[in-house]
């Protein structure tokens, strides 16, 4: 069972965060929401304090927010993977899907330089975050990273092993068949390349009510850049 936080009460909205994230990285938009419905962060496998497992298959991860559901689920990157990938495959659980800058595709990118630089770091002797050097890695990316340090214990709240060997799984998205015919948005940062426009006919197909939004200014990471923004957008297609 996936570890969870849960604020407010109402319908249940499920948030299910990106690859080297936790559901702590949802706290500012969980905690808006909440007035009116009750949000669940989980730490997804792998991931802050949930339990890590020998595999990270996206059928892995819609096998676990399956035990949270029904709900309305949101997704990003990874999380949004994961998310479709449950509404492909349990449509009844899923009262309607949010997913934020991911497309149901394979990647190219590599996510292995964050994951070799924190497998690097020097953790003997550490006492706060700011102690520890990301080799290669810029400073946005590094304080993103450095919050799933457990600096009393020294190491990473990351199961970086499964999590490299997994890799071309989490950059992929696998043919799962069927279609959500449910309500469902894609959120793209208008200054991301994650979701393109060669991607919406895949999207459409597999998500035929799916309304593609743009978050002007946003990057990747919309839900940093833009919390407000994204919180607007999130809320109204919600409340619909």
């Amino acid at each position: 069972m996936l570890n969870t936080i849960t604020h407010g009460t109402g319908p249940r909205v499920v948030i299910a965060h990106g690859l080297f994230g936790s559901g702590r990285n949802w706290g500012v938009i969980a905690k808006r929401l909440a007035g009116s419905f009750e949000v669940v962060t989980p730490d997804m496998r792998n991931h802050g304090s949930s339990p890590n497992y020998p595999s990270h298959s996206y059928e892995d991860l819609a096998g676990d927010l399956a035990e949270l559901g029904p709900a309305h689920f949101v997704g990003h990157s990874m999380g949004g993977k994961a998310v479709m990938a449950l509404a492909l495959t349990r449509p009844d659980l899923v009262e309607s899907l949010a997913v934020l800058d991911i497309a149901p595709t394979s990647y190219s990118h590599s996510q292995m330089g964050p994951l070799e630089a924190m497998r690097r770091a020097d953790l003997s002797g550490i006492t706060r975050r700011s102690e520890v050097t990301l080799e290669g890695i810029d400073a946005p990316t590094s304080a993103f990273l450095l919050q799933s340090l457990d600096v009393e214990a020294r190491r990473w709240m990351l199961n970086l092993d499964v999590l490299a060997s997994e890799m071309p799984k989490i950059l992929s998205f696998p043919d799962l068949g069927g279609r959500y015919e449910g309500p469902a948005l894609f959120l793209r940062g208008g200054a991301s390349d994650y979701v393109q426009a060669e991607h919406e006919d895949r999207i459409r197909a597999l998500f035929p009510a799916a309304r593609i939004e743009t978050v002007e200014g946003a990057g990747h990471w919309l839900h940093a850049d833009k919390p407000r923004e994204v919180e607007a957008a999130l809320r109204t297609f919600l409340a619909g």
